[in-house]
């Protein structure tokens, strides 16, 4: 699991563009984020994971851009673009204050939140910080605690000094010849399909390796697991498995036991899929966003 969170890519090269706006979509520029929004319609939120640019969304934000108004969220220094404020700790937090102090400047309200990977534990902490922003929260694929992943007993303390060691690394890789190598198995890794994982490797090498170090590093030494059972933010827990990957039994017992203490959480498996499931199964994936979306 090293490699997957670990890819040694070094300076980011070119930006990676979205089409997933319409013509010209409204932009704002913020410390930690970007937020690119498009469509009509009851607003929701839409938040990349680790080293990815809101083209994540590509395939799903137009057709719920339809009925929508839909924020793309981009984490800057992904995607080639300027880290700003992200070179420094305290990153995640950040995001989460950038998205409060977005959602309360333009009186958004409560809305629905779609985070994948990062961008899941992004939304959960929104749900803790600031419960009246998220009236819901899709998460995909992803963990209150990602240590678990190495180790089902894994705790904050244990990981911090390997998470230390990983994001010192990447800091130092930056300005040197990206490993494109290293980026492959890292997207093999995180999807199945040869198209899916042709993206995946373009967005690793785009993304700046320091930025990726930091979110990283702050993504390790996050257990929202205590907090669980005060988010009472209704939370969809969608996750992938495949034969050739998790199996389904597997993930079952992963997800369901490690949300179990939320008190509202419902959850959907989507099969011969890995991490990047809106890629592998993208009109599974279309029909549970949309049925997310268009809850009432």
């Amino acid at each position: 699991m090293l490699v997957i969170l670990h890819p040694g890519a070094g300076r980011a090269r070119t930006p990676v563009a979205s089409t997933s706006a319409q013509v010209v979509p409204a932009m704002t520029q913020m410390e930690h984020i970007s937020i690119q929004a498009s469509g009509k319609g009851p607003a929701i939120f839409l938040i990349p994971g680790l080293s990815s640019p809101r083209a994540v969304w590509d395939g799903v934000a137009p057709e719920l851009a339809k009925t929508h108004r839909v924020y793309l969220v981009q984490v800057n220094g992904f995607a080639g673009d300027d880290p700003r404020g992200n070179l420094k700790p305290g990153m995640l937090d950040g995001i989460v204050e950038d998205l409060n102090a977005f959602i309360t400047k333009e009186k958004i309200g409560s809305a629905p939140m779609v985070g994948h990977s990062m961008g899941g534990l992004v939304a959960l902490m929104m749900a803790k910080a600031h419960s009246g922003d998220v009236s819901r929260a899709l998460i995909v694929d992803s963990l209150p605690y990602v240590g678990l992943i190495f180790n089902p007993n894994a705790t904050v303390a244990a990981m911090e000094p390997q998470a230390k060691m990983i994001r010192d690394q990447m800091a130092a890789a930056y300005g040197k010849p990206v490993n494109e190598a290293n980026a492959e198995r890292t997207a093999n890794g995180l999807a199945l399909k040869p198209e899916s994982r042709a993206k995946v490797k373009a967005w690793i090498l785009a993304a700046d390796s320091r930025v990726s170090g930091q979110a990283l590093y702050e993504d390790l030494t996050t257990d929202l697991r205590p907090d669980l059972a005060t988010i009472r933010t209704p939370l969809t827990i969608l996750y992938p498995w495949s034969d050739t990957g998790i199996p389904k039994v597997r993930a079952d017992a992963l997800y369901q036991g490690v949300y179990k203490a939320a008190p509202s959480v419902s959850y959907v498996d989507i099969g011969d899929a890995a991490h990047f499931v809106m890629l592998d199964q993208p009109e599974a994936f279309m029909t549970a966003l949309k049925g997310f979306a268009d809850a009432r």
